[in-house]
């Protein structure tokens, strides 16, 4: 797999200095976690799942995941697993046929004996699976996250190679200050001694939100819900860190997928967009509320986090091409990795670098752009956003089932 696959040639040498790596799930964990891009989620009862991982893969789509959880309801859940063990066997075929393309998949599983049993029912199928999500982790009256982590070892046993874990923090433990520390303490502990299975945490900021009944609406994001976004701060704080005792933390879930009416003007500049003469693809993304989106990527990766959780195939071309490392932040990461040290004007000679201070951020930026590549010298965001959509376009004009993970939100 390689993000921007499905672009054109030309496309691809017009926008990029440097191209994405090729990955796949034995690919290093750090290039991997980072190349998740948009995960996009869907609920594991989807009649046509196969159809759709493989026109969405054609689509630019890397990774996404199938679920069993909150998403299928409980007198659903035995139809939801049969269906699930048609559709992943169904997937195998068409990628082994290649009349697919390979993606990234995972399913989110209720408790470590729903996922033996998949395994056990899926066979060979496993195969197709990159790994499995955990919801919940940890919390009080949940399955003991060492059981969940077990299965998923038992798992790669099972496939003949390793399968990986995404735990997902998002219970009132860990949202209560009085138990939040104790709370991620433990998460780490048991992460740690399971270090060689953990792809990335994942957070769940609907269930975070719900345990106060709050939802952020359209025009904020996540990191304006402050009870929330205290969580996340001591989540990257606690549970990602990069002296090597932490792990990658995935940006929360986006829920919006079509815009409404407006009571706050958007952030969105026109200018870029009138400099490209792409006035109507401004107007596109504040239609479908995708200006919030792009805030908020900005927003989590400033704040330590990698990729993102979304709910709509929509997103995806978003979330990538805010992935994609601008020309100006690369040669300022090169320079910050190849100075001894002391400080050092920019390459871009508007602002300064620090060659001790600014190395971990530097590292994170060429570890993005090992996943996403780097644009080509006077390439913006718009110029990637504009060719995505044009391409999406494209493969719109082709008739196809409703999309993947419409109206699914972890």
């Amino acid at each position: 797999m390689q993000h921007f696959a499905h672009l054109p040639t030309e496309a691809r040498r017009r926008l990029f200095h440097r191209l994405p790596r090729r990955v796949g799930p034995g690919s290093p964990p750090g290039l991997l976690a980072h190349a998740l891009g948009a995960t996009l989620y869907c609920p594991a009862t989807r009649p046509q799942l196969a159809a759709d991982l493989a026109r969405l893969a054609g689509r630019g789509l890397v990774s996404a995941v199938a679920c069993l959880e909150d998403s299928v309801p409980d007198a659903e859940v035995a139809h939801a697993e049969a269906r699930l063990v048609e559709q992943v066997g169904l997937h195998r075929h068409h990628v082994r046929e290649g009349r697919a393309a390979p993606l990234l998949l995972f399913v989110r599983v209720r408790t470590p004996g729903q996922l033996r049993s998949l395994v056990d029912r899926l066979g060979e199928d496993v195969d197709a699976l990159a790994g499995f999500v955990l919801p919940k982790f940890g919390a009080p009256g949940q399955p003991e996250p060492a059981e969940h982590l077990a299965a998923v070892a038992d798992a790669g046993r099972a496939a003949g190679r390793r399968m990986w874990a995404m735990p997902v923090v998002e219970t009132a433990d860990v949202l209560h200050r009085e138990s939040r520390l104790e709370a991620l303490l433990r998460i780490r502990e048991v992460l740690t001694a399971a270090r060689d299975l953990v792809l990335a945490v994942r957070t769940g900021a609907t269930d975070l939100s719900a345990v106060h009944g709050l939802r952020r609406p359209r025009g904020t994001t996540v990191w304006d819900v402050r009870i929330v976004a205290d969580v996340l701060g001591d989540v990257v704080n606690v549970l990602g860190r990069l002296d090597g005792s932490g792990f990658p933390v995935t940006g929360p879930v986006w829920e919006h997928f079509t815009s409404g009416e407006r009571l706050f003007r958007t952030g969105l500049r026109e200018t870029p967009f009138d400099q490209l003469d792409v006035r109507e693809l401004r107007s596109r993304l504040l239609r479908d509320d995708l200006d919030g989106l792009l805030r908020e990527v900005e927003l989590d990766r400033i704040n330590g986090l990698v990729g993102k959780t979304v709910i709509h195939p929509s997103h995806v071309g978003v979330v990538h091409a805010m992935s994609v490392v601008p020309h100006e932040e690369w040669c300022d990461a090169a320079d910050v990795l190849g100075a001894a040290g002391g400080v050092l004007a920019s390459t871009y000679a508007n602002k300064m670098n620090e060659a001790k201070p600014h190395r971990a951020w530097a590292e994170r930026v060429l570890a993005r752009a090992e996943a996403f590549g780097v644009a080509a010298e006077g390439i913006s965001l718009v110029d990637v956003v504009a060719e995505l959509v044009a391409a999406e376009a494209g493969a719109a004009a082709v008739p196809s089932a409703r999309p993947a993970g419409a109206g699914v939100g972890r």
